[in-house]
């Protein structure tokens, strides 16, 4: 019995008598029922789109011929942009990637011997750091005290109130000259 196929009832097909006989015999060679083996045919036909009239060269074994010599030319193809393109570019990176590595190992600083002071006059050089940086000090406060003596609180007529400089732009344009010049 077909398995999904026990209740269903049986249907007859009228054929002719070598094509009955040509069926049953194949069926026999696949050892399927006739109804199985005629809706393997069906779905076969459905399933890779094709119809009877269509013919898909001498057998089977010619489209795998025909696969097999589709992979030679594409592994052909693939073998030859792997010649003329990938190693060529593989070796051109390899040695820009040696000569940068050398030119590396080339460009090492040399510092020089260092010079030996003493004591003392490592101490004027940060005594002499310590007074410079003293004297911007100086300057930047002076600067400021400038700046805050000369600026006023004016109360403000529809708001908050606010501070006003009163300090004339030439005088402005000078502070602010002496502090930049002591930035740099």
């Amino acid at each position: 019995m077909d398995v999904g196929y026990e209740n269903e009832a049986f249907e007859t097909f009228k054929l002719k008598s070598s094509v009955a006989k040509k069926f049953r015999k194949f069926c026999k060679n696949h050892a399927k029922s006739q109804s199985m083996t005629l809706s393997e045919m069906l779905e076969f036909f459905e399933v890779n789109e094709v119809s009877p009239d269509t013919r898909l060269g001498e057998t089977i074994s010619s489209l795998k011929d025909q696969y097999k010599k589709r992979s030679n030319a594409i592994i052909a193809i693939i073998k030859n942009i792997e010649k003329s393109q990938t190693k060529p570019t593989t070796a051109m990176l390899q040695k820009l990637f040696e000569n940068a590595a050398k030119e590396e190992e080339e460009d090492e600083f040399d510092f020089g011997t260092p010079q030996m002071i003493s004591e003392n006059e490592e101490l004027k050089q940060y005594k002499k750091a310590y007074d410079e940086l003293k004297k911007i000090n100086y300057t930047m406060r002076n600067a400021l005290n400038h700046i805050y003596a000369n600026t006023h609180y004016v109360k403000g007529n529809f708001g908050k109130g606010y501070y006003k400089l009163n300090m004339s732009q030439e005088k402005f344009n000078e502070l602010n000259k002496l502090i930049h010049v002591h930035h740099h």
